[in-house]
């Protein structure tokens, strides 16, 4: 019976897990600060051949736990540094084009980071997710740690995101 039950299941729910992580880049004076689409002012840039918007990033990762088509390496390479696209909702854009007969309808985010504060700006990265999605903004759930400083994260070298997509 269980075995039944997961077999419907399989045909009508999946769900992924993406993660992310990159370092701040304390040398570069002239890149933004990106998470979840949005600029933090005043906030030392993360390293990246791209925007490193660790927040996208981990989002197209799940996603691609749900197709099962990996953009973050090979496809987002060949974006970035063929043909210089740096923006990572493109990368984004470019994972839901895989989505067959199924559509994201959750994602739950978690970032660790001592630095920046991620609170005052969870809203706006709600509603610009939710847009890239074309989600309602209550279907974006995301949560913000310093994780007690434990990890290279907690101790302000850089951010970590954790993403969790839910399609049907």
């Amino acid at each position: 019976m269980c075995l039944n039950i997961l077999k419907e299941m399989e045909n009508t729910m999946k769900v992924g897990i993406g993660q992310d992580s990159h370092r701040f880049d304390f040398q570069n004076n002239s890149k933004k600060f990106i998470l979840g689409g949005v600029i933090f002012d005043d906030v030392t840039p993360l390293d990246g051949n791209s925007d490193a918007d660790v927040v996208l990033h981990a989002l197209t990762n799940a996603i691609s736990g749900v197709t099962c088509v990996n953009i973050l390496g090979k496809v987002s390479d060949e974006m970035c540094l063929e043909r210089g696209i740096t923006d990572s909702s493109e990368y984004l854009r470019e994972a839901l084009k895989y989505l067959v007969d199924v559509k994201v309808v959750h994602v739950s985010i978690s970032i660790e980071c001592s630095y920046p504060k991620i609170s005052p700006k969870i809203a706006e990265m709600r509603k610009s997710i939710s847009e890239l999605l074309g989600i309602p903004e209550n279907c974006v759930g995301i949560t913000a740690t310093t994780g007690e400083g434990l990890t290279a994260f907690g101790q302000g070298k850089g951010v970590q995101a954790f993403c969790i997509v839910t399609a049907i």
